[in-house]
């Protein structure tokens, strides 16, 4: 309950004086994980859903929080959004582990102080620092299942004085598990800091990745054959897509200064530039054409704040944001021998503006309370406003209630305004932003000696004006307001330990999420003639897609004085609901539902400290080779007949790896 969160209200508070539900995992909490993604490390904690296509080497990973889609969360980097902007969503899959010093996840309506996107929660990733008593240096190499081998090094230290740095970079291959599921990434980040004093701390973060994956879609139906055309094997019984691959070229750079140059008062700016540019190559097996397109995201910001306390137990945040978006998408069509025969190119220019308020005050030690104001304005759609109120008892020292309700919003993307019109899709410039409200209590206490910790939550939210992509009566997709969603559930966990070298944590979700979508309803359903003869489609309430209504993690961790490091790791998850629109012109339109089947898998890490500065470890990822889908999608063969396919997830796979520290 002493562990203190920046994420929360931007400034430092202990974790028994936020309102919110919260996640925190430090650099040892990763290096005992054994992931090999933020996602995968965050996978099952409370109220958390990872969510992939198939779990291959470049397949798009999402943090998904309390049922919101993956669009709902928004992932930082020291502050900084790193979501894509055409997309909304965030991979982190690209963000490798060991430059993180810490993560912290801030459940509930984040649109307070963090804008768009921030409907489920936030995701702060901050990286690693120079540490002023010591120099920091890690190398290591490791090789495993799938051909796939991957280098790092890392080192940082105070270079002279007050200025210092840390220095990450890494290599990472793979052959992947199935076809055409193979990675290659390139990364590196630095942190350059200047330490003054408490009153001044500058710091410039910059990160350049590189990455080209293979894009192997679902897998096709059983038995299907291998089809060539014009010399090029377009798909075989293991990948839908045998030549359709992506590459993502990303960079980031943030200087922010701050400092509390007197007790009553902090302060805070930043500034930062983000390019992202993604070049996808696609083809299709029944005529051999495709596309290839490059889609570049562009923007520019800066964002402050001051903290004020004007006298005892009360704090006064003002601070404010600015962001220019530029978007571009360049497309060429490709003939059926994949050669480009033109080329499309759309361009669009976004900003917002953000204003907000927060005040907490503390009148005495058993209780707090919290209310602020969000003004943000949209260059498209205008402006919402957006309150946040919370309060949090404590009993007493090692025990706090939390409550907080907020109202959150998520504006649509360039893609959703203004993708290019094609046969196929078109963007609508017409969007309305999502909008709604969240609310949640939570109980969190840790017992005598903080051998024990414990959290309860419950919390409920609903989202107005959804954002889908749909069919309209020519076919063509493109993106509508839709009525909506809304979810409640509990959360639950429990951490034990250490007793005699051992710490177990277990934590448990329970879900229930239902979101509005059309129903297309006379000929599909065979109802009586009861609508007017323009009428096509009407409202349902259904359980939400891809959505599990349970999920569990537990961990058991051994460590000896003797540097043995051992973890085992149980997740299950259950059943999701998938809903497929078997053919898309109206009247024919109808709507199916599949059922992705619930799964349990185990992983377990060994690390071994051998001479002090050498670390052995050896990971195995889903132990029982347990057989599961993270997601479904169409499969088209040569004839252009269509089959509902499913992604597999990736079965057991080994890594061994050493690693010098100095």
């Amino acid at each position: 309950m002493e562990e203190v969160v920046v994420t929360a209200t931007k400034i430092p508070e202990k974790r028994k004086d936020i309102p919110n539900a919260v996640i925190v995992k430090d650099e040892s909490d990763v290096q005992a994980s054994g992931a090999k993604s933020i996602g995968e490390l965050l996978a099952n904690e409370p109220g958390i859903d990872w969510r992939s296509y198939g779990n291959f080497g470049g397949a798009a990973q999402e943090i998904q929080i309390r049922g919101m889609r993956g669009n709902g969360t928004q992932v930082l980097v020291n502050g900084v959004n790193v979501n894509s902007p055409s997309l909304g969503l965030a991979d982190v899959g690209k963000i490798p582990l060991n430059s993180i010093e810490r993560i912290e996840v801030i459940k509930g309506s984040g649109s307070l102080l963090y804008g768009s996107g921030a409907m489920g929660g936030v995701v702060n990733i901050l990286t690693k620092r120079p540490d002023r008593d010591k120099v920091n240096l890690k190398i290591g190499a490791g090789y495993g299942s799938q051909d796939t081998y991957r280098l790092w090094a890392e080192q940082g230290m105070f270079a002279a004085g007050d200025f210092g740095y840390y220095l990450t970079a890494n290599r990472a291959e793979t052959n992947g598990f199935r076809s055409n599921s193979d990675l290659r990434q390139n990364d590196v980040s630095l942190n350059l800091v200047l330490e003054k004093n408490e009153a001044f701390d500058v710091s410039l973060y910059g990160d350049y990745l590189d990455r080209t994956y293979g894009m192997p879609g679902v897998k096709p139906p059983r038995g299907t054959a291998a089809y060539y055309r014009n010399g090029k094997k377009f798909y075989d019984d293991e990948a839908a897509g045998l030549l359709d691959y992506s590459e993502d070229k990303d960079g980031h750079m943030v200087l922010e200064v701050k400092g509390k140059p007197l007790p009553w008062i902090g302060y805070a700016v930043k500034g930062y530039y983000t390019h992202m540019e993604n070049h996808n190559y696609n083809r299709y097996a029944y005529n051999g054409t495709g596309n290839e397109n490059w889609v570049t995201n562009e923007v520019k910001g800066t964002d402050g704040h001051v903290d004020v306390h004007p006298f005892a137990g009360a704090t006064l945040l003002l601070g404010g944001e600015y962001k220019d978006f530029n978007w571009k998408n360049e497309t060429h069509p490709l003939d059926s021998f994949g050669h480009q025969t033109g080329k499309t190119t759309s361009r669009a220019h976004l900003y917002t503006r953000g204003f907000f308020t927060e005040a907490q005050y503390r009148p005495s030690d058993v209780w707090k309370v919290f209310a602020g104001i969000r003004r943000e304005e949209h260059s498209v759609f205008g402006s919402e406003n957006l309150p946040l109120f919370g309060l949090i008892i404590n009993p007493w020292p090692d025990a706090a209630l939390k409550v907080n309700h907020g109202r959150h919003f998520l504006a649509p993307t360039p893609n959703d305004l203004y993708w290019p019109a094609d046969p196929y899709t078109k963007g609508n410039p017409d969007l309305k932003p999502e909008t709604g409200w969240h609310t949640d209590v939570t109980w969190e206490q840790t017992f005598p000696r903080n051998k024990v910790f414990t959290a309860v939550s419950y919390f409920r939210w609903d989202v107005d004006d959804k954002i889908q992509w749909e069919p309209d009566a020519n076919g063509v997709f493109s993106p509508i307001n839709l009525a909506g969603y809304e979810a409640q559930g509990i959360e639950a966990e429990i951490k034990i330990g250490p007793f005699y070298n051992l710490t177990l944590g277990l934590s448990y979700t329970y879900l229930d999420a239902e979101e509005e979508n059309r129903a297309y309803t006379r000929q599909d359903y065979g109802w009586p003639p009861l609508f007017p003869p323009d009428f096509q489609y009407m409202m349902v309430t259904r359980r939400a897609a891809y959505t599990p209504d349970g999920l569990f993690k537990g961990n058991l961790t051994y460590q000896n004085d003797f540097g043995l490091t051992a973890t085992a790791t149980v997740r299950y998850v259950s059943d999701r609901v998938v809903y497929h629109t078997e053919t898309t012109v109206y009247p024919d339109t109808r709507t199916v539902t599949y059922n992705l089947d619930s799964y349990w898998t185990a992983d377990i890490l060994i690390e071994q400290r051998l001479k002090r500065h050498y670390v052995f470890s050896l990971a195995v990822n889903n132990l029982a080779d347990a057989d599961y889908d993270t997601h479904m999608g169409n499969f088209y063969d040569s004839t252009m007949q269509g089959f509902w396919c499913r992604y597999p997830g990736a079965g057991r796979s080994i890594f061994m790896g050493l690693t010098y520290e100095f």
